[in-house]
Order: structure tokens, then sequence, then C-alpha cells
């Protein structure tokens, strides 16, 4: 950690500042996890051990709550079980996510006291938990958890009294972090990590968060690295500069990022972006104007309310999996409002963004291609020129491509997905290296293409269709 301080920051209180320089992509720190559980809804489909998802996982014999892929997770998981496996079992019931997570930490911090490691700036006691400014609501269910974490938590253990309970439900509600997969797709599970919790806010911030999950693969345990998360700088940091990442998607109008942060970090954010609206304009925009014609503001105000209204509808429809009528009701809206909101207006955004995934899962790859372009050009105006989710959805975009056969459009989304995320992920995170193997296949494929047109779609056509590797030897002589 001697690449940061603690510092007061004006008007957010403490902060992390940089004590060198930094450069776009450079790790400033990493930090294990004090604890991570799997979400609720995913404990029979991933990994308690390396937060991995699989179809075929191990059950715990004695808790029958824990999977895991095999042995050597099992065994890689053991410390962080023992006392949850024999307590889940005298409990007889699952409980929830966030009391298996205090859970976990307090039999740590019973183990290895305030002080757990000498990476480690704060203690948890220091951290706030804001639970004097909880709604009503979120009170309510405070009081729960901690009536049932007291059902659940074991007489052998240490006993604890209901305010460091309280403290440690306050501070997973407002510093738990989330947890991804192996590949960073899909939201796993939560976890609480001490030191990222100083970094401060930031809508345009200069450091992004990512988690890597190390490596568990070994079969003796010695060899495994910890999961972790790492704090990585998005372009140049000058020495003294405070360090911040953005809570809450940048995507989003500054009014909703402020309600979102006021909601669930308790506090008013006054960055510039916010401040200003900066962009605000292009997210709720028309289009411009052409040959002297532009849409006027009513008719921009009613495509929008129309555009909103038939989002409920989609998403409606793709949560009971009905996705041919998504598709139908987005081009429906699209036909209406592509005319009058501008390329970078939200809710067109996510018709578009919606709809090249689920004509990607239908296999309808043209349109796929088609509107994953226009995604990721909507975002490029948006969102900074290193940001992760800009990276994906360019990532996306190119292997939609590649699917529909346009292979420079689908090499080039591919090229800038892997820059992107060389930044944001680092180049030994799995889905960075899928994307240099991609970048390989689709450059490979694009020089093939400039050679000879027909070889390169009489070649792929094969491949796509798994004809035996003779006949595409025939196809191609």
């Amino acid at each position: 950690m001697e690449n940061v301080a603690i510092f007061d920051s004006p008007g957010k209180g403490r902060g992390l500042k940089a004590t060198k320089e930094f450069w776009a992509g450079d790790v400033i720190f990493a930090e294990p996890s004090v604890a991570a559980v799997v979400f609720d809804s995913l404990l029979e489909r991933v990994c308690h051990s390396c937060f991995r998802q699989q179809d075929k996982l191990q059950r715990c014999g004695q808790c029958k709550v824990a999977h895991y892929c095999d042995r050597t997770c099992q065994r890689a998981g053991w410390a962080e079980h023992k006392q949850e496996c024999g307590a889940i079992k005298a409990y007889g019931k699952t409980p929830n996510e966030n009391i298996r997570l205090a859970a976990r930490i307090l039999w740590r911090l019973d183990k290895e006291g305030s002080i757990m490691s000498d990476m480690q700036l704060i203690t948890l006691d220091e951290l706030e938990d804001h639970i004097p400014d909880m709604q009503e609501d979120d009170l309510k269910d405070l009081k729960v958890d901690i009536h049932n974490f007291l059902d659940y938590w074991p007489r052998t253990s240490k006993q604890h009294n209901i305010d460091d309970i309280s403290h440690i439900f306050g501070v997973i509600n407002c510093n738990g972090f989330t947890v991804s997969d192996q590949r960073g797709l899909q939201a796993v599970g939560v976890g609480l990590f001490l030191n990222l919790c100083l970094v401060n806010h930031n809508c345009w911030p200069n450091c992004t968060v990512i988690l890597n999950h190390g490596n568990q693969s070994a079969v003796n345990t010695m060899f495994h690295s910890q999961r972790r998360i790492e704090l990585r700088s998005l372009g140049k940091i000058e020495e003294g500069e405070e360090l911040t990442v953005s809570y809450v998607d940048f995507l989003n109008l500054s009014e909703e990022r402020q309600r979102q942060l006021k909601t669930q970090y308790f506090f008013d954010c006054t960055c510039e972006h916010c401040k200003n609206h900066i962009k605000d304009d292009l997210k709720l925009g028309g289009v411009a104007e052409v040959d002297g014609v532009k849409p006027t503001e009513e008719q921009v105000k009613e495509a929008t309310e129309y555009c909103f209204q038939m989002l409920e509808k989609m998403e409606s429809a793709r949560l009971k999996g009905d996705y041919h009528e998504v598709v139908k009701i987005c081009k429906e809206c699209i036909e209406k409002t592509e005319p009058v909101l501008a390329d970078t207006h939200i809710y067109q955004l996510r018709m578009w963004s919606t709809l090249s995934e689920v004509q990607a899962y239908l296999q309808f790859f043209t349109d796929a291609a088609d509107y994953s372009r226009k995604m990721v050009e909507g975002y490029m105006k948006l969102y900074p020129p290193n940001n992760a989710a800009l990276g994906m959805a360019s990532m996306r975009a190119g292997v939609s491509h590649w699917q529909a056969g346009e292979i420079e459009v689908g090499h080039a989304m591919v090229c800038r997905a892997y820059a992107i995320l060389m930044v944001t992920h680092g180049p030994t995170h799995p889905i960075t290296k899928d994307l240099e193997a991609m970048r390989v296949q689709t450059e490979m494929e694009l020089r093939m293409f400039k050679q000879n047109e027909y070889v390169y779609h009489s070649m792929r056509e094969a491949a796509l269709k798994n004809k035996p590797m003779a006949m595409m030897l025939q196809i191609k002589d």
C-alpha cells in the first residue's frame, strides 16, 4: 500500500491519494477480501470457493448448502466454511447472504483481531455504517437480519453485543462489493474489502476496480493465489491526486445518479458532471438537424415517453423468456423513435442493446451486428475512453460482426475492446485472454479475407456448419 496515503478529501471525509505518478493500466493496489459469499439465488450454481459458475457442482456433505467445483476447491474454501458449516447444520436452514457474510466477517475478526493484514489501512470499526441515515423500511429489514443472525450465530462462538453486530450489517449495506464470476460477466456474490472502502466516488473517475479471482486450480492449496480486487488507473494520475472510482453507471442522468448515491451511499455528489449536468442533453436529446429539419422539443419528449413505456413492455417480455415478443416490441419502438431520438439517447441505447443481445441469441447475426454497432457508437460519445462497460460492449459488437461475416468491422471492434480491457482488466484477466485469442483469430481471418473473399466465406461457412476439415481443404484447393 506504499502507492497510496489516507487524507482528508474536501467535502468527502477520508479518501486515498496517490503517492507517485501512475499511467493507464497501472495496478495501484490489490487487496484480498475480508470475506465473501455467493448470492442466495446462485447457491447451487456457483462454487463457494472460486466463484466459478458450473453446471455440476459437488455439495458439502455436512451442511448441504455450500457447493464446490471439486475437492480442490472444497479444501481451499474450508478455512472460511468450517464454522459456517456447523452453524448452518445446527440452524436447520440457509441464512440470507447478508447474514452469511456478517458471520464470516465476525469469525475472522474473532480469530485474527481487527488488523488482519500488514497492508490494512483502516479497521472495520473505523468505517461508517450510516445506520442513522437509513430509511424506515431499510431499518426494518436490518432489524429482521439482526434477529435472524442472533438465532444463527452459534452459542459456542464468541458472543457480540447488538451494536457491534448492527455496525457490521451497516458497513455491508453501504460498502459491500459485488463479486463477479471468473470472466467478470455476471455478478454472483458480495464481499467486503476494507481498503477499497476508502476510495471515494466520482462520476468521471480516474480509477476502476476489477475482481481478480487468482488461481485455485492447483491440487496443492499452497500454490493457490487469493481472490482480490485490483484498483487500476484509467489514465495519467499525478502524485498527490485523489483516487476515485464510480459507484454508479455514468449512463444514467445526473439526477438519477444522485438519487442512487443518496439512497445507497448516503451522500450528495458534487462532481462537475453532476453540478453542470454534463452530457445530460445528449442522453435525452433529439437527432441533429438534417437539411434544415430538426425534431421539435415536443416531438422528442413524446418519443422519449413512448420509448420508456416500450422499455417496460420489453423488460416484461424478456423476463418471461418470450424473445420473439422482445424483438417485436423493440423493432416497433425503434421504427418510431429512431428518426426523432439522438443516437446517444439512453432509452434508445437500451433498446439497441437488448435487441442486439436477443437477435444474437436467436442467431439473426446481421441484425445483432447492426444494433450492437449503433450501441457502441452511442456509448463512445458518452463514456470515458477507458471504460469497462464500453470495452465489454465493443467485445459483444465484435463477436456479433464476426458471426455475421463482417470480418473487417468485427476485427476493429475486437481490437478496440482489447485495448480498453488491457487498461481496465489487465493482461492476465480471463476475459482479456479470451479477447487476445479472438484478436489473433480475427486478424488471421481478415488477412485471408483480403487475399480471397470467396475462399474466406467458403471456409467460414464450412466451419460454422462444422464440416470436416478435409472438406474445408478441398474448398481451399
